[in-house]
């Protein structure tokens, strides 16, 4: 790669972004009573065929694999100049603390302001509000964590490891369904989905290892071509329909925990999903690359880029003002099920409220950041480092699982122990 910034990667990073927050803002079906908000259901839950459409929508795997990649030449460099692996994480774990504390700490007003005036939008937006946070747990445990190690397996076994990675998943799969007929064989997927024991999550970390590994791989060059670009995207079809086939459920996102999900735990059906985003990157290489550096786009795709993380963590904040918005304005973001009159039209209206509120958010969000210091230097000392990395960790968790309330509370005592953990302390 040249010594310019090269705009392919982040204009895949942008629109893995985008994809992301409009499909989060269609999923959400606010439900209204008397013109209030009761309740919010989940569109997969409403209309069955929308488990095949997550096919396109579920772009983390293509976030990682990028991520990595434009990671990977930054690590490697640090890696032969035998700086340890911490003071690089270090860095990395406070970029994400601070701003990740500014959301939960805004969260929390959210909180004691509804409280005080008993609003009931927020409650049926509870768990919407944090849900999102899990792909931090995801970065902060794979990519910020095991990044280097990943850079080393790649420099020393190549393309090796990926496969390495796959047969583990399938293996994984296999234990966990023990098929022995040929019926059973035929139904490998429902028997998957069945159970989840402790041993079911070793594919959590293999799976989300593995766009990793398959990005550094792409960007050293290890996969190129249109004809290995075509050849992963008919790979990645063929495996999700025979997935499907063997029982597995068609959808790529389902978090329900314990219950028919591809994704908690992951399951091999899942790299369907990331051999067809591997090879629509490598055969859309070229032409798209030459088409941003004709345009000159590569500023733009680099600010949408620097944006991206504040993006991600603001926008279903801004569900908030958009339903109570929504329920004054008598605007039918309740259009009813999938199927019957003006549904679509209600989800345009409230993906436009959507974004319509994440604009003034954004740019106060954005301001802000901007106001305090930008360059905070990270510590070195070990023991700063690794109780301001369980700090984030644990506070990450905590709001992810609990919510707005009373998640948002304790996830921020959490992540603003580490953003102050995290930081260089200068002696008086």
């Amino acid at each position: 790669m040249s010594d310019t910034r090269d705009p392919y990667p982040d204009a895949l990073r942008a629109l893995a972004l985008l994809i992301v927050v409009l499909g989060h803002w269609v999923a959400t079906l606010p439900r209204l009573e008397g013109g209030q908000l009761v309740a919010t259901g989940h569109i997969l839950d409403a209309w069955a065929p929308a488990g095949y459409f997550t096919w396109i929508v579920q772009v983390v795997p293509l976030f990682i694999f990028v991520s990595a990649a434009v990671s990977a030449d930054g690590v490697r460099q640090r890696l032969a100049d035998a700086e340890p692996h911490r003071h690089w994480w270090a860095e990395r774990a406070l970029g994400l603390a601070r701003p990740s504390a500014t959301y939960l700490a805004v969260l929390t007003a959210f909180v004691g302001i509804a409280f005080i005036t008993r609003d009931g939008v927020l409650g049926p937006l509870n768990a919407s509000l944090t849900v999102h946070l899990w792909f931090l747990l995801v970065l902060l445990g794979v990519q910020l964590l095991l990044l280097p190690l990943c850079v080393w397996l790649d420099r020393r076994c190549g393309l090796w490891v990926s496969a390495a990675m796959v047969a583990g998943i399938v293996l994984v799969d296999l234990l966990r369904a023990r098929p022995g007929e040929a019926a059973e064989w035929l139904a490998l997927g429902q028997r998957v989905t069945e159970d989840h024991d402790l041993f079911a999550w070793v594919n959590a970390a293999l799976f989300w290892l593995l766009p990793q590994q398959l990005g550094i791989a792409w960007w050293q060059g290890r996969l190129a071509g249109r004809a290995t670009g075509a050849g992963l995207l008919l790979l990645g079809l063929a495996w999700l329909v025979a997935a499907v086939a063997l029982g597995y459920p068609p959808s790529m996102v389902n978090g329900n925990v314990g219950g028919e999900t591809n994704l908690l735990p992951p399951t091999l059906a899942l790299l369907g999903v990331l051999w067809c985003q591997a090879g629509l990157v490598v055969l859309f290489e070229t032409p798209v690359r030459r088409f941003l550096e004709r345009r000159h786009l590569g500023r733009w795709m680099a600010m949408t880029g620097a944006l991206g993380l504040q993006l991600y963590l603001w926008h279903k904040l801004a569900e908030l003002p958009a339903a109570w918005l929504g329920q004054r304005l008598g605007w039918p973001i309740d259009a009813g099920m999938p199927g019957e009159p003006g549904f679509w039209i209600g989800r345009l209206e409230w993906v436009g409220l959507c974004a319509l509120m994440t604009v003034p958010i954004m740019l106060a969000a954005v301001g802000f950041e901007r106001y305090r210091r930008r360059q905070v230097p990270p510590t070195r000392h070990f023991g700063a480092i690794a109780g301001g990395g369980l700090a984030l960790l644990l506070g990450l968790a905590a709001a992810l699982a609990l919510g707005a309330f009373p998640g948002a509370l304790i996830g921020l005592v959490g992540v603003g122990l580490a953003a102050w953990l995290l930081r260089e302390r200068r002696s008086a």
